[in-house]
C-alpha cells in the first residue's frame, strides 16, 4: 500500500527522514539513473528551486521509502536571480534547458504553479507504475489546489499519462 505526503518547510520535522528520502530518490532517479549532472550532497539531489515556498508531494510506503514524488513551486516566487524553473530556463538561466520551450512569455500568477522534478523510481514494477502515477498526480493537484493553483504549468515526458 502506498501513501501519499505533501511536504513544506512547515511540516517536515513532523515526517522524520521523508524529505531526506525524498531527495535521495531523486539522486537515484536523475544523478544515478539518468546520468543528469545536477546539484548533490550526502546522496541527496537539490537545486535553488528547494525554497520554503514550494511543496513536495512523495508516494510512499508506511516505513518512509519514496516511489514518487514531485515539486510544486508558486510561479511568483524569486530566490535571488531565480523565478521558476520553466522561466528561468526561458531567460536563460539554465543551459540545459532551451530557451524556447514556451510558445509565449512564462507566467506568473498567483494561481499558476510549476512542477517540476517529477520522477516514479525504477523500484516500481510496470504492474504498478500507473497506480503510483495517479496518486501522484491525484496528491499533486489537491495540493495546489489548497494552495491557490488552478493550473499547473510543467514539462513531461510525451509518454506520461
Amino acid at each position: 500500500m502506498f501513501l501519499a505526503t505533501t511536504l513544506s518547510f512547515e511540516n517536515i520535522h513532523s515526517h522524520g527522514e521523508l524529505f531526506a528520502n525524498l531527495l535521495r530518490a531523486r539522486h537515484r532517479t536523475f544523478i544515478v539513473r539518468k546520468n543528469w549532472d545536477l546539484s548533490q550532497a550526502n546522496g541527496m539531489e537539490f537545486d535553488q528551486y528547494d525554497t520554503p515556498a514550494s511543496r513536495w508531494v512523495a508516494v510512499h510506503d508506511d516505513m518512509g521509502e519514496v516511489y514518487a514524488g514531485v515539486r510544486l513551486t508558486p510561479t511568483t516566487h524569486k530566490c535571488g536571480i531565480y523565478t521558476y524553473m520553466i522561466r528561468d530556463a526561458q531567460r536563460g538561466l539554465i543551459e540545459s534547458i532551451p530557451s524556447n520551450l514556451l510558445y509565449e512569455q512564462a507566467p506568473v500568477a498567483s494561481h499558476i504553479w510549476e512542477s517540476s522534478r517529477v520522477f516514479v523510481t525504477s523500484e516500481v514494477t510496470s504492474k504498478m507504475r500507473f497506480r503510483v502515477q495517479m496518486q501522484l498526480i491525484s496528491e499533486m493537484v489537491r495540493t495546489a489546489r489548497e494552495c491557490g493553483a488552478a493550473s499547473i504549468l510543467g514539462l513531461i515526458p510525451e509518454n506520461s499519462p
